[in-house]
Order: C-alpha cells, then structure tokens, then sequence
C-alpha cells in the first residue's frame, strides 16, 4: 500500500529566527515538509510558482517590497493554498487576506497542534481560522452595514482609485482638510484604521459604485 505524500509547505516569513523556528517544528511531523523558504512577498510567488508547494505558510508584514496580501492574492491565483501565519488579527488585516484568497487565518499564538492541523485543511481546500479571528468575523459578518453619506462614497470611490489626499481635494473641489475630516468618518463607520483596509471593507460590502 502507498503511503500518503507529506504536506509540501512554502514559508514565507522576513524573520529569519521564525522561519527557522518554523522549521524545526513542522520537521517533527512526518506528513509534513517544508520545500522551501522565502523572506519576502516577491521571493515567495516566484518559489511558489516554481515549487508548486501544497500551501504556502504567509505572514502578512514583510518588510520592504509586496506585503503578504498582495503575495496571497498573487500566489491564490494560480490555486495554491495559502495559510496566514501572522501576529496581526485586525478587521482589516483578515478582511484583506479574506479577499485576497486566503485559505485560511491563523494566528501565531496558537498552539502547533492547531497549525499542524490547519495546514492539512489548508491542503484539501479546507478553511481554519483561529478562534479570536472567527469571532472577528462573525462579529463583522452581523454588523449593519455601515451607512456612508453621498461625499462619504465619492471620496471612497477617489480612494480606490489609489489618490492621495490633495488629489482628492481638487478632484471634488474641497480642502485637504475637509478630506482628512471624511477620511476619519469614514475610517470609524468602517472599523478601520487605514486607506487600504477601508477600501477592502468597501469593496466587501459593495459600497463603491
């Protein structure tokens, strides 16, 4: 009878120390193999369209170059399974990875019998979320959906389109402080903290044109 091929796990991590940390954990599990080590967004959607690995083990803040987000949605898109590792369990942060085609949302709190187990789900298409980030969306999943004003949504709408604030402002024909006054409404009616997380929220909730 054949055995079942292990796991073949990419890790993506800037810390050197963690990956290594990573290392010597998974390499106690039998069904699982590491395949290769990338320290930045780039390095690991080129290995990962080069390894073809199970999932891909992705921390969200990476340092210099593309963010785990943007590796996720880059790496998800040619169907490889990736599996957030990260300190970070903000709204925005998981409404972002979410989107971006995560598989599933751990935290590194939790236990390595939790990652193990959610790194087999992750490689049957399976989803795991920690439990602090299953609350999280359940909670924003029960949210009202936030009403914005008619000057709310336009500069939303500027925003997607990647404007700073003083191309807003002339583009509507206000001041850069009257942007900065809508930015900060907006950022509440949302639950986030930034321009990125507010137009993922947006965009979740069907609230640009």
């Amino acid at each position: 009878m054949n055995a079942t091929p292990p796991v073949r796990i990419l890790l993506c991590d800037d810390h050197a120390v963690v990956r290594a940390g990573l290392l010597a954990l998974l390499g106690s599990e039998p069904d699982i193999e590491v395949a290769g080590e990338a320290g930045s967004g780039e390095e690991a959607v080129a290995l990962a369209a080069r390894l073809a690995p199970d999932v891909v083990l992705m921390d969200l803040q990476l340092g210099e170059g593309i963010d785990g987000v943007e590796a996720t949605r880059r790496i998800s898109a040619t169907g490889v399974h990736v599996l957030v590792l990260t300190t970070y369990d903000t709204d925005a942060d998981i409404t972002r990875a979410i989107e971006a085609g995560a598989t599933g949302y751990l935290l590194k709190a939790e236990r390595p019998e939790e990652l193990f187990a959610a790194i087999r789900a992750a490689s049957q298409g399976r989803t795991t979320l920690s439990p602090p980030v299953a609350s999280r969306v359940m909670a924003h999943m029960r949210r009202p959906r936030p009403t914005l004003t008619d000057r709310e949504r336009d500069i939303l709408a500027q925003l997607s389109q990647g404007l700073g604030n003083r191309d807003i402002a002339r583009a509507l024909f206000i001041s850069e402080a009257t942007v900065k006054t809508h930015l900060g409404r907006i950022y509440d009616k949302l639950g986030v903290d930034t321009r990125a997380g507010a137009v993922a929220v947006a965009k979740e909730q069907r609230l640009l044109p």
